[in-house]
């Protein structure tokens, strides 16, 4: 893996970095085979995979894989069961809404953050990546708004999608965020590395801008971009621990 994923650890950063980076998110989004449009869950909400609401509940799946995890604690595969049902039974009415995650989806996401971290915790050589995808929803800013446990999602997903520049540039802005700037930076060139040549110099320039101001709580000095807004991802409903609003 390239990074350590125990590196150390909402306001959206500036709307110029987003459209700045737009034209690599869709590369990296075409290459993980989701849509298009960002919502307004940051860049990364579009890799959660969220069933969206109506789906049928997954209670009692829920049930019969926390109580085998009980059993059998050490049983990776129990654990990402439970991971993804809890995951599809994010994706509920009563968890998600038209104006983002509900109270009980909170609290939802906590308990999927924990199982997570069970799961992370047996130390498997290779952890799922699609689980991973899903859990960005869970620690981005409209979920837990852990960046720190996003970045550690994030480096589970880069590693089994090496060449996706928007998976890179999403790490290099949660990293940013979670003040990692070692896991940023080498996120930042990667993701300049692996986009088209003319946009790098543009990208170099707003990825310092990023790292300089990533809540986007301070005026900075880019230059204003004018291009069409990115397109949106499906957002996933998963989580692991880390920090809470």
């Amino acid at each position: 893996m390239l990074f350590d994923l125990r590196g150390r650890g909402r306001r959206r950063t500036v709307q110029v970095t987003y459209i700045g980076l737009a034209v690599i998110f869709m590369l990296g989004f075409v290459g993980l085979g989701v849509g298009g449009g960002f919502g307004s869950g940051g860049i990364f909400s579009a890799f959660t995979g969220n069933e969206g609401s109506g789906g049928a509940s997954r209670s009692s799946e829920i049930k019969k894989y926390e109580q085998l995890t009980r059993r059998q604690p050490a049983n990776v595969s129990a654990w990402e069961q439970l991971i993804n049902a809890q995951l599809h039974e994010a994706g509920g009415e009563q968890y998600t809404s038209r104006t983002g995650v509900t109270s009980k989806g909170k609290e939802l996401y906590a308990q999927i953050a924990k199982s997570w971290e069970r799961y992370i915790a047996l130390n498997t050589p290779k952890p799922n990546p699609e689980l991973a995808q899903r859990m960005v929803t869970v620690y981005g800013e409209e979920g837990l708004n852990d960046p720190a446990a996003t970045v550690g999602v994030l480096q589970i997903v880069v590693a089994a999608r090496p060449t996706s520049p928007s998976l890179y540039a999403a790490l290099a802005e949660y990293a940013y965020k979670a003040h990692n700037t070692r896991v940023g930076d080498l996120a930042a060139e990667k993701a300049i590395s692996l986009a088209p040549v003319p946009k790098r110099a543009r990208l170099r320039t707003e990825f310092a801008a990023l790292k300089k101001n990533p809540t986007g709580t301070e005026t900075t000095t880019t230059p204003t971009v004018t291009a069409s807004a990115p397109a949106t991802v499906p957002s996933p409903a998963g989580s692991s621990s880390g920090k809470k609003k």
